[in-house]
């Protein structure tokens, strides 16, 4: 069986260089990673193949199929958010904070490393290269436990990772992968204190609950999105449909799509059918509140059924929309407030008092105003890439990218002073 203390003591060896390494020796590891993931991709689509035929015959979900799926394409895209990583600012070194004490002292916050971070993650293999990314340019080492139903892919894109570190001359040890599916290590990677700093759990609701029970290094949990749109009375009903369809169809498998649609009672009953025409045709189904179905004169059918009790506490993650009418943005929000799970949650109005009032009240990571929620994520706002979608307060909120993966110390420099 895999030592998994070996693992980590290692990590945590090769954390101390890492942290030292210049900007340039940096990017030229993510380069060459760049490069690699081009020139291979037939191999890694092959191997995913493997994962996907292995999914398949397990019977998972066409969501989860489709997050652990690598396309040509999906490749290519990795790779170019690779290069913009490159381009951001190294977040190592920043001093800020900076001032002149009344006894002489200078003093001044100086951004670090966290040192080594784990992160156990399902289903989808580019979350690997992401990871290892950020980690890389932010000076952190990163020990990587994927599930097994990507464990073809992940072997892959370790070799080129480490292949990448080699040539650029980094320690290789900096980027640990468990590749044993063994639940066993997992319950022994969570009490690695005395060498993990961080732990982010990337998956369902039950793997977030166990690590937050069982694991005595710090959490940071997310990623599970029940999210919400708001279209209030005065929004523009067309533009509001396009987005809606966006939100919910252009990748239904992720945290970020949408999960519920909120309608103002003065526009439902025009906007209601309209969407529900538009996006069938997409091949959405939907979960109508009973009033609403009751009021449009609905009757159930193979796509349009009456909302359950449970139905507004789902994330779909599959052409499912639930939509309930409220009265008020007042109920709106309190909606919001019962059902969401702070990830991402917006309104579509023309009013800019009830948007100001939403996005103050609306107590989620992201909060948006006439947009997508599918902009939750660190490619979509200017971050490179991201770890992880953060839900919680302390440290880190929204999508975590290289400065959420630092910490700071202070720097004081005198003249000999003492303290009277």
């Amino acid at each position: 069986m895999l030592d998994i203390v070996q693992l980590c003591k290692d990590a945590k060896t090769a954390s101390t260089g890492l942290a030292l390494a210049g900007t340039e020796k940096k990017d030229r590891a993510l380069s060459l990673l760049a490069h690699w993931l081009r020139d291979n991709t037939a191999a890694i689509v092959s191997e995913n193949d493997k994962d996907v035929t292995e999914a398949r015959r397990k019977g998972l979900s066409d969501a989860l199929i489709d997050r652990l799926r690598l396309t040509p394409e999906r490749v290519q895209s990795i790779a170019s958010d690779l290069e913009d990583v490159i381009r951001l600012p190294d977040p190592v070194g920043e001093e800020f904070e900076t001032g002149v004490l009344p006894n002489g002292l200078r003093a001044r916050k100086v951004r670090v490393p966290l040192g080594v971070i784990a992160v156990i993650y399902e289903s989808r293999p580019n979350v690997t290269i992401d990871v290892a990314s950020l980690a890389l340019k932010s000076g952190n080492a990163v020990i990587l436990r994927g599930g097994s139903e990507t464990i073809h892919s992940n072997r892959i894109l370790v070799e080129g990772i480490r292949h990448a570190l080699k040539s650029a001359e980094i320690d290789p040890r900096v980027v640990q992968f468990i590749d044993d599916p063994s639940r066993d290590l997992v319950s022994q990677l969570l009490k690695m204190h005395q060498f993990i700093d961080m732990l982010i759990p990337r998956g369902g609701a039950g793997l977030h609950a166990y690590c937050r029970e069982n694991s005595s290094i710090p959490v940071i949990t997310g990623g599970i999105g029940i999210c919400h749109l708001y279209v209030d009375e005065s929004a523009d009903l067309q533009k509001s449909i396009e987005v809606i369809r966006n939100a919910k169809i252009q990748r239904p498998s992720v945290c970020n799509a949408l999960d519920t649609v909120l309608v103002h009672q003065r526009v439902a009953g025009i906007l209601v059918p309209r969407l529900i025409d538009a996006l069938r045709q997409d091949g959405v189904s939907f979960r109508v509140g009973e009033n609403l179905m009751k009021s449009l004169g609905l009757s159930a059918n193979k796509s349009v059924q009456s909302a359950g009790p449970e139905d507004y506490d789902t994330e779909w993650l599959s052409l499912v929309l639930g939509i309930k009418q409220v009265n008020s943005l007042n109920e709106a929000i309190q909606h919001i407030a019962a059902h969401s799970t702070g990830h991402s949650d917006g309104i579509l109005t023309e009013n800019e008092e009830n948007a100001r009032r939403f996005t103050r009240e609306v107590d989620s990571a992201v909060v948006y105003v006439n947009a997508s929620t599918r902009f939750t994520d660190g490619s979509q706002l200017g971050l490179g890439a991201e770890v992880a979608v953060s839900t919680q307060r302390l440290h880190a909120r929204g999508p975590m990218a290289l400065r959420e993966l630092t910490t700071f110390k202070w720097v004081v420099e005198g003249d000999y002073q003492v303290r009277e």
